[in-house]
C-alpha cells in the first residue's frame, strides 16, 4: 500500500474519476494538484469543493513547470497519455498511473473485473446483483456507476469488487491485478485513441497482465480477437459460448444455460434460454459470461438463475422506453460504436427507424450495410460524424440529415408507423453535443415522453 502523507500528486484531468481520486489523496494526507484544459467556467461546479479540501486547481490548460514539481502523478481515464506534457515528465522518471492503478493498491478483498468492446455494463451490473443474491458481500463500480476510488472506504477483506474497466483505464495499470477477469469480446472501437485495433486490443490485455496461475480468465470462444488472449495468460482459461460446447466453463445446450467446472466434471443446468429477459442474442454471450464468472467466484447456481430471472437491461442499453401510437421506442445510447449498433439492430426483425451519430471515432460504418438493408427503414444522421456517416451509408438506406437529436427523435416519429421501432444507437461517442453517453440517453428519453412531433406524426 503507497504512503501518500506528504507527497506532492498531480490528478489530470478533472472527470468524475478525477475528482474522486482527488479528494482520495488529499483524505490519505497528499498535497493534491488538479490540472485540465478546460476554463474555470467549465469546472465551476467542482472548483469550490476542491478549494475547501485545500487541493490547488490549474484550469484553461497544464502548465509544464506544474507537471515537474510532483512526486505522482494520476491520470484520468479521458486523458491520453501521450499528451506533451505527460510525455515529458515520463522521460524524467516520474510515475504516472490512472485511477484504477491508484485504487487497486488499496482495494480491499477480491476483484472481479469485466472488460470488452461491448456488454460491460450490462454483465457487470448482473455479475454485482448475482453476488449479492448469492449472499456474497459485493461492491459494483469502475466505468460504470462509483470510480473504483469510492469503493475503497467500503471494501473488506471478505469483498468482492465487481469492476467494470475499459481500455482508457486499463492502459495505464501497473499492478492492477483482479482474482477473475472477463474479456467479453475485442471489436474495433477508440481507433482515434489508441491509433490501430491492435493496440486497443493489447490495452484490453491489461486486464490480466499481472494475473497468475491462481487467478481466472473468462474468455469469448467465439470472438476470434478475444480467444487469441488465451495464448498470452498466465491465468487458469475458462469459456463462454453462445454456439458450441466449451471444456470448461459455459455454453448453450439444447435451450439451456449450462457450466461444466472441469473437463470431467459434470455439466450443471443453470437456467433456460426462455428465463433471460434481455433482448438480443449478444446478451445471451452476457448472461453467459455472468454465469461463468460467478460460478468461479463461488455463487451456487440457484442464486445465478435468481438474479438472471429478475434482471432487466441497464439504462441505456437497449432500454425500452415508451410506446405510443403502436410504434416503440429504445434507447441505446451505450451503443457507442459501430459492433454495439450492429447488435441493437440485430435485437429487431424489422422496421426499424435508426438514429446514428455524434463524434466519430475513426470507425467503419459501411460494416452495417447488410443489417441497415435487411432491418432498417431510414437513418437519421446527427453531430459532428453525420456527413461521415452519410457518405459510407449512401444508396443503402433512406438517410434524413437532422444535425442534433432533437430534430431527429422529431423525424423518426413523424416517419414511423405502428408496429416499427425508433432507436437510438449512436455508434460515436457523444461529446460533441454532450456531456457523456448517459446525458445523450437522458435527453432521447425526455424527448420521447415529453411527445414532441407526435401532432406531426398523427396527422401525416
Amino acid at each position: 500500500m503507497m504512503d501518500l502523507k506528504g507527497k506532492k500528486v498531480l490528478v489530470v484531468g478533472l472527470g468524475k474519476s478525477g475528482l474522486a481520486a482527488a479528494l482520495f489523496l488529499r483524505h490519505r494526507g497528499a498535497q493534491v494538484t488538479v490540472s485540465d484544459i478546460r476554463s474555470a467556467e467549465a469546472l465551476a461546479k467542482d472548483i469550490p469543493a476542491l478549494l475547501e479540501e485545500g487541493i490547488n486547481v490549474e484550469a484553461g490548460g497544464h502548465g509544464l513547470l506544474t507537471f515537474r514539481r510532483q512526486d505522482l502523478i494520476v491520470v484520468s481515464p479521458g486523458v491520453p497519455l501521450d499528451t506533451p506534457e505527460l510525455a515529458q515528465v515520463r522521460s524524467f522518471g516520474l510515475p504516472i498511473i490512472g485511477e484504477l492503478e491508484l485504487a487497486a493498491r488499496f482495494l480491499k478483498g477480491k476483484t472481479l473485473a469485466i472488460t470488452g468492446s461491448n456488454g460491460k455494463t450490462t454483465t457487470t451490473a448482473l455479475l454485482g446483483e448475482i453476488l449479492q443474491a448469492a449472499g456474497l458481500p459485493t461492491l459494483v463500480g469502475g466505468n460504470i456507476g462509483v470510480p473504483v476510488v469510492g469503493l475503497i472506504e467500503e471494501s473488506t477483506d471478505d469483498t468482492w469488487s465487481v469492476l467494470e474497466v475499459s481500455s482508457f483505464q486499463l492502459e495505464s495499470t501497473q499492478e492492477f491485478r483482479p482474482a477473475i477477469a472477463v474479456i467479453l469480446n475485442i471489436t474495433p472501437d477508440h481507433l482515434d485513441r489508441h491509433g490501430s485495433f491492435e493496440n486497443y486490443a493489447l490495452a484490453k490485455e491489461r486486464i490480466f497482465a499481472m494475473q497468475d496461475e491462481h487467478d481466472f480468465l473468462v474468455l469469448n470462444t467465439d470472438n476470434a480477437r478475444a480467444a487469441a488472449s488465451a495464448s498470452r495468460s498466465a491465468a487458469r482459461v475458462y469459456w463462454f459460448s453462445a454456439k458450441h460446447p466449451v471444456v470448461q466453463g459455459a455454453w448453450v445446450e439444447d435451450g439451456q444455460l449450462v457450466y461444466r467446472a472441469a473437463k470431467d466434471a459434470p455439466i450443471e443446468t443453470v437456467i433456460p434460454l426462455s428465463g433471460i429477459s434481455l433482448k438480443g442474442e449478444h446478451n445471451v454471450e452476457n448472461v453467459l459470461a455472468a454465469v461463468c464468472a460467478a460460478r468461479l467466484a463461488g455463487a451456487p447456481a440457484e442464486a445465478i438463475r435468481g438474479a438472471i430471472e429478475n434482471f432487466h437491461a441497464v439504462e441505456h442499453r437497449l432500454e425500452y422506453v415508451s410506446t405510443i401510437n403502436g410504434v416503440e421506442f429504445y434507447n441505446d445510447s451505450k451503443a457507442t460504436n459501430v459492433d454495439a449498433t450492429a447488435k441493437a439492430i440485430a435485437a429487431f426483425p424489422s422496421g426499424i427507424h435508426l438514429i446514428l451519430g455524434g463524434k466519430d471515432k475513426n470507425s467503419d460504418y459501411t460494416l452495417l450495410n447488410d443489417l441497415l438493408k435487411a432491418r432498417v427503414r431510414a437513418v437519421y444522421t446527427i453531430g459532428s460524424a453525420a456527413a461521415k456517416i452519410e457518405s459510407h451509408l449512401r444508396g443503402v438506406v433512406p438517410i434524413h440529415s437532422c444535425v442534433t437529436l432533437d430534430k431527429a427523435v422529431l423525424a423518426a416519429a413523424g416517419a414511423a408507423r405502428p408496429g416499427e421501432i425508433v432507436l437510438l444507437a449512436p455508434a460515436c461517442s457523444s461529446f460533441d453535443q454532450f456531456e457523456s453517453y448517459e446525458h445523450r440517453g437522458r435527453v432521447f428519453k425526455e424527448l420521447v415522453h415529453e411527445g414532441r412531433g407526435w401532432k406531426v406524426w398523427q396527422n401525416a
